[in-house]
């Protein structure tokens, strides 16, 4: 299952930024790629997800995302397939996800990039907050 996975985070790279959007070309936010891959492995729709703001350094927001990424994902371990809940800047718990497509690789969606494969730097694999799995298929 992880390489259906990788295929459909994959098929999402070049995608603009758009914030609550997960629509394959037009636009997505960190978790719109996660729903937008959900739709590809899953063929139907993830729980809904709540309203949430753009901003993810509101502290009255801090622990949304990982709230929102635990409803529907279940704890896993390093490798392609595996979602990211990454912190950033100061924050203490997560603000930013990604999914890894390979050793060192992961894909996510970046304000004013769009969704990017990038490496998984230093800087990055210091960042993650928890590792997370796609449920498997029934």
């Amino acid at each position: 299952m992880s390489a259906q996975i990788v295929a459909a985070a994959r098929a999402w790279v070049g995608t603009p930024y758009r914030h609550r959007a997960a629509t394959l070309g037009a636009g997505c936010d960190c978790l719109g790629l996660l729903v937008g891959v959900w739709r590809a492995v899953y063929g139907t729709e993830p729980p809904e997800l709540p309203n949430y703001r753009a901003d993810w350094r509101d502290a009255s927001h801090a622990a949304e995302l990982e709230a929102l990424a635990g409803q529907w994902l279940a704890p896993g371990a390093m490798g392609p397939g595996a979602v990211l809940l990454f912190r950033m800047g100061a924050a203490a718990l997560p603000r930013h996800c990604g999914i890894m497509v390979g050793e060192g690789r992961f894909v996510h969606a970046q304000e004013r990039l769009g969704v990017v494969e990038g490496n998984l730097t230093d800087g990055w694999r210091k960042r993650v907050a928890r590792v997370l799995a796609f449920p498997t298929l029934g």
